[in-house]
């Protein structure tokens, strides 16, 4: 088991989905845990109340909005104040579909901004000082998409395939940080294929309304021309693998996608 005791973690956009799966796996861990993200004040507090429940010392929400460099570096500051960040979790993202030729680049700017840029700028805020404590991980919650593309997807795509080669670089930058002794530092992806979240629930109801009803019918359906497996995942399965990379025994991988999507990307 990993013992997360007197380490601090930092998800971005952990109110909901894949990012409470993640923040709560580490909060069972022992973690405290700054949690961020786009909610009104009561889904804040009781995603709170929820993390300090399932262990967190001490669970806190931070405000950042992902798409202005002074936003997201007053973020790093407030969680460095708070107690440093030994866990990055860069897990916030938006997504808009349309065509290359139909793409307003006002939104090309800003899901590139969320989903690329803003962990560049968290990831820099971090590394420093995860490598003078000898101690870090940096997760990034890419996608299929930063492996495989779809059409109508392409600032999501490139998005998610730019972070995971900025994942790869600051891996190398900081293979040689810390030792085996203090864990070192390391920086990986995270690939989800389809997972169950409450943003995809609409489209799972739309398919089960046209067989009958039957939900699984309806998931099966969803997933038949991308996930091989025919299963989602659940935000909790991707937040175990979370909590396995921040293990002390997970100090030689690093710059390392590991795609959680029942065979997509190995097609």
């Amino acid at each position: 088991m990993t013992d997360l005791t007197g380490k601090t973690a930092l998800v971005t956009g952990s109110v909901r989905g894949i990012g409470f799966g993640v923040a709560k796996s580490l909060a069972e861990a022992g973690a405290r845990i700054a949690v961020h993200g786009i909610a009104g004040e009561v889904e804040v507090h009781e995603a709170c109340e929820a993390l300090k429940k399932a262990g967190a010392p001490q669970a806190e929400f931070f405000e950042g909005d992902l798409r202005q460099p002074e936003r997201i570096a007053a973020l790093m500051a407030a969680v460095e104040a708070w107690g440093g960040v030994d866990i990055l979790v860069n897990n916030a993202g938006i997504q808009h579909t349309a065509s290359i030729e139909e793409m307003d680049p006002g939104i090309w700017d800003q899901v590139l901004a969320v989903n690329l840029s803003a962990a560049f700028h968290t990831m820099q805020g971090a590394l420093p000082g995860m490598a003078a404590r000898g101690y870090g991980r940096v997760i990034n919650i890419a996608s299929v998409h930063g492996l495989v593309a779809s059409m109508n997807k392409a600032p999501y795509v490139a998005a998610k395939h730019g972070l995971i080669g900025l994942s790869k670089v600051a891996a190398l930058e900081y293979a040689q940080a810390g030792s085996r002794e203090t864990g070192g530092v390391t920086v990986n992806c995270i690939a989800p294929g389809w997972t169950e979240t409450a943003l995809i629930e609409p489209q799972i109801q739309s398919r089960a309304k046209a067989r009958g009803g039957d939900r699984d019918a309806g998931v099966a359906d969803l997933l038949r021309e991308k996930q091989p497996s025919l299963r989602m995942s659940d935000p909790s399965e991707i937040g175990a693998l979370a909590l396995w990379l921040t293990s002390p025994l997970a100090h030689n991988v690093t710059g390392a996608t590991i795609p959680v999507d029942g065979g997509w990307t190995a097609q």
